[in-house]
């Protein structure tokens, strides 16, 4: 089955996601990340993708389950943390796809544990993956994207209230809002939109090793309104709900996918 049979909310789009692999882990029963899950669900939905991601082996996972659910996955691989490194990544992602309908940016570190604990260069190393990437990817694909085209960004609940513990983090992500409105703004006039999507607690393998000193997983859900963690699955839904025309009149706009922990606690 080609893309262009799909009938799903994504018909024939071309999206690159940024950040699509889900970083190895030991645990046999690992989660997937949210950028692999919003690529599979990207793709489901009629999308041609591109998987972008520092590690390759990653990235090639990802593209694999792309194709086991009759989709085409390419692979590119980047680093985000070098400038140059962003604008070639999209310009590839372009030629490989002919074109690019959607840009997702998923890719995201946290170093540094309370200001005493964060240095200089470990702030500086978070913005540089966490804010900068983002910026110069929006700015080499802002002008290859097709009107009625979207970016979303991936940020954190920590970008709305306190709890990482890392300022880097929490300032970083709390940046991605003001991007994203400058984008939309400059965008608005074709039609094309930039929103960011939330997460709170979500079940990843970023997010065990993150709360890997608390092995009371129900003692963490019970924070959640909902009373579970999420998943990545849920997270995708979001975003692709995002890249797509059914959103064609939200922009600027930032979406929590917590279960109720920004509002209700």
């Amino acid at each position: 089955m080609t893309n262009s049979q799909h009938s799903g909310i994504l018909p024939d789009r071309r999206i690159l996601i940024v950040g699509a692999g889900t970083r190895p882990s030991p645990d046999p029963d690992a989660p997937a990340g949210n950028g692999r899950a919003i690529t599979v669900t990207a793709a489901r939905e009629g999308a041609s993708v591109v998987c972008a991601d520092l590690d390759e082996d990653a990235a090639r996972e990802t593209a694999k389950l792309v194709a086991a659910n009759g989709g085409r996955g390419e692979v590119v691989v980047a680093d985000v943390a070098d400038p140059d490194g962003c604008a070639r990544m999209v310009a590839e992602a372009a030629g490989l796809l002919g074109g690019l309908d959607g840009v997702v940016f998923n890719a995201g570190i946290g170093v540094g544990y309370g200001l005493a604990g964060t240095e200089v260069g470990d702030w500086d190393r978070v913005f540089d993956v966490n804010l900068r990437a983002p910026f110069l990817v929006s700015k080499a694909a802002l002008p290859l994207l097709t009107a009625g085209g979207a970016l979303v960004y991936i940020g954190s609940l920590a970008g709305l209230k306190p709890g990482s513990r890392s300022p880097s983090y929490d300032a970083s992500k709390a940046g991605l809002a003001g991007l994203a409105r400058h984008v939309a703004a400059e965008g608005a006039a074709r039609g094309v939109r930039a929103n960011v999507v939330a997460p709170g607690l979500i079940d990843t393998v970023m997010g065990r090793a993150a709360s890997a000193g608390n092995t009371d997983r129900e003692r963490t859900a019970a924070f959640i309104p909902m009373g579970r963690q999420g998943t990545a699955w849920e997270v995708a839904e979001v975003a692709v709900f995002l890249l797509s025309a059914r959103a064609g009149y939200v922009t600027g706009q930032v979406v929590a996918v917590d279960g109720g922990l920004s509002t209700l606690r």
